[in-house]
């Protein structure tokens, strides 16, 4: 054999050798939750799958993203009762009432309540499926990643007695870090509140109530919802809070670039922006309409993915905004074509977001405030103008108007200030500068987010969990945690020693009184 062939062989024997970093072939069994959670979940699933690892999706029958077949993963579908169409209808019908001011957080407990309720009930069916259940474990997974917004994965990590990692952001309780993290309500806003962490006083009373609330809807709101499938399958039944406090890796859809600094915990990984990369080129068309622009740029409008268009008369209000914009305007919108729209403004259904917010001809983002949306922004440095409608989307707002990256304009006040609002975003360069500011924080990382996130992954891979990351403080009665015995204890012999000098004053005091009592 010559020396060409050997080289060529040594070489195939190293590459096969080494392989890709993670090709050592976990095993992992994906439980995401559908709508825009599972976008982001999606990018840390084909980095997985590119480095060798193998994809198992549970999904909903009725799923709208997650597909049934896919390259990157199989599946297991679920039977789930409960149709999207009846959500959407009730967040349109929220969107109406926000539109006249008022406020359903009733409405939004609901949304939660009945989502739980649905997944609890298809979890339910998938547990007592003795045939599904055995291929579960014959399948041999390594691992559980799941997203807590619906808790129906972490309770089938713990019935499958799996190393468990979360990709969240939010609990059934609210924000994922007060789940895990010492939370003090003197500077940490609570979901819901649109504080800051800067609070006078009556703030820090609202902020308490914000939480006090969040509480009762977690006891009794949620947590009743898995108590019978907890008690039917789990050894000794189970808490979600405790359950969600025995993950071992938290990869967490945030960090200090966006968020307000706070304390955190060892097995907390800060990905925000994940899922955020260099833009691919616009399709022809697009390209050409964005560069027709000029020096003005474009306006890129777009309000997620589970809402397709405001109600007919706001739309037809902004449309006659933008057709007097010198601006070009690319907007997702999904209802029917306002009679205002600008010859200036392209309404189309579906919009290729991050690409155009990395385009350098894009000048503000009009957002509902989502948080995939934020951290693109954040990353291509474009500012916002927030119009934000439910969940989590004015506190995510509220981050950047804090920090000068953004205007927040309330959908009540929407026709009477919209036109004000985004021509003072376009005009005044500081929101601009600052969210280009938050753009070079955010891009100063040894590591990408997606790399780190990915690191972690195969880190409780290899060690098969990681359980030392995870503080006692949760197995901790609250009496102990907070001291309070220690300090009856530091508090006794001072208490005893005023008790019985003051027993001793009274006895000498009387005896006194007594004996002046017996002369005369």
């Amino acid at each position: 054999m010559g020396p060409w062939p050997l080289a060529f062989l040594l070489a195939v024997v190293l590459l096969v050798s080494q392989g890709p970093r993670g090709s050592q072939g976990g095993n992992i069994l994906v439980f995401p939750v559908d709508g825009s959670h599972w976008i982001n979940m999606k990018v840390l699933m084909e980095e997985l799958h590119q480095r060798g690892h193998r994809l198992t999706v549970i999904r909903a029958s009725n799923s709208i993203y997650i597909s049934q077949s896919s390259p990157l993963y199989s599946a297991i579908t679920i039977d789930v009762e409960g149709g999207w169409e009846e959500f959407f209808q009730v967040l349109q019908k929220l969107i109406e009432d926000l539109r006249e001011g008022q406020t359903k957080y009733l409405d939004f407990s609901r949304i939660i309540h009945s989502a739980e309720s649905v997944w609890v009930a298809a979890l339910s069916k998938l547990l007592d499926d003795r045939e599904r259940v055995r291929n579960l474990r014959e399948s041999d997974f390594d691992l559980v990643l799941t997203d807590p917004a619906i808790s129906a994965g972490v309770v089938l990590a713990k019935y499958l007695e799996l190393p468990l990692a979360l990709n969240v952001r939010w609990v059934q309780g609210g924000e994922g870090h007060f789940a895990i993290a010492p939370s003090p309500l003197s500077y940490i806003p609570v979901p819901g509140s649109g504080l800051t962490d800067q609070m006078d006083f009556f703030q820090r009373v609202k902020n308490v109530f914000f939480y006090a609330a969040g509480i009762l809807q977690q006891k009794f709101l949620i947590e009743p919802i898995y108590s019978a499938v907890c008690q039917k399958h789990i050894r000794g039944g189970c808490n979600i809070n405790s359950l969600l406090q025995e993950a071992d890796i938290w990869l967490f859809r945030t960090d200090f670039v966006f968020d307000f600094p706070r304390p955190t915990m060892p097995n907390v990984v800060y990905i925000g922006g994940f899922q955020c990369r260099a833009p691919d080129p616009l399709p022809a068309e697009l390209e050409d309409f964005v560069r027709s622009a000029g020096e003005h740029g474009v306006v890129v409008m777009s309000l997620g993915t589970l809402v397709n268009a405001l109600p007919e008369r706001d739309a037809e209000e902004i449309a006659a905004v933008y057709a007097k914009l010198p601006q070009k305007v690319i907007w997702r919108h999904k209802g029917r074509r306002p009679s205002t729209l600008g010859n200036n403004t392209l309404m189309l259904d579906w919009i290729p977001q991050k690409d155009l917010l990395g385009h350098p001809q894009t000048k503000v983002f009009v957002a509902h405030g989502g948080t995939n949306g934020l951290q693109e922004a954040i990353y291509y440095g474009v500012p916002v103008l927030g119009i934000p409608l439910f969940f989590d989307q004015l506190d995510n707002l509220v981050r950047l108007e804090h920090r000068g990256a953004a205007k927040i304009l309330e959908l009540v006040n929407l026709t009477r200030g919209f036109e004000a609002s985004l021509k003072e975003v376009l005009s005044q360069d500081g929101y601009r500068r600052n969210m280009r500011r938050l753009s070079a924080l955010h891009r100063d990382q040894p590591i990408t987010p997606l790399e780190r996130a990915v690191f972690w992954v195969e880190y409780v891979l290899r060690h098969k969990g990681a359980p030392h990351l995870r503080t006692r403080a949760y197995a901790m009665p609250w009496y102990a945690y907070h001291n309070v015995d220690l300090a009856l204890l530091l508090l006794l012999p001072p208490t005893l020693v005023i008790f019985v000098s003051v027993r001793l004053w009274y006895c000498r005091k009387s005896a006194k009184c007594k004996s002046k009592q017996h002369q005369e």
